[in-house]
């Protein structure tokens, strides 16, 4: 099972994002677990994940997210804007799952 984070400033602006991905990954019949937070729990949440995607909103915190990673081996990167914006869940999804892959 693929288990991918998503990070926003209160881990609500990521919580359609990640229905949408859900709904992609039910469509492709791949077991993921996804799940928003709120960067305030960043810290606790980390560990329990493959990959770390950021909403555009705390993208600037992206290098102090990844050095917090890091001892995890795990990969933060931002969202893409437009896939955000968009809510482009199966662009989101691949995004995620591309980053897995060249982490393991």
């Amino acid at each position: 099972m693929n288990k991918i984070m998503l990070c926003c400033s209160a881990g609500m602006s990521t919580s359609l994002l990640v229905k949408k991905m859900l709904e992609e990954a039910e469509k492709r019949s791949l077991s993921v677990d996804i799940k928003a937070f709120g960067v305030a729990e960043f810290e606790q949440q980390v560990g329990n994940y493959q990959v770390v995607l950021l909403g555009p909103q705390v993208k600037y915190m992206q290098k102090d997210l990844q050095n917090k990673a890091n001892p995890y081996g795990i990969k933060v990167e931002p969202i893409n804007m437009m896939d955000y914006g968009m809510q482009k869940g199966g662009a989101v999804l691949d995004f995620a799952l591309s980053l897995i892959e060249k982490n393991n």
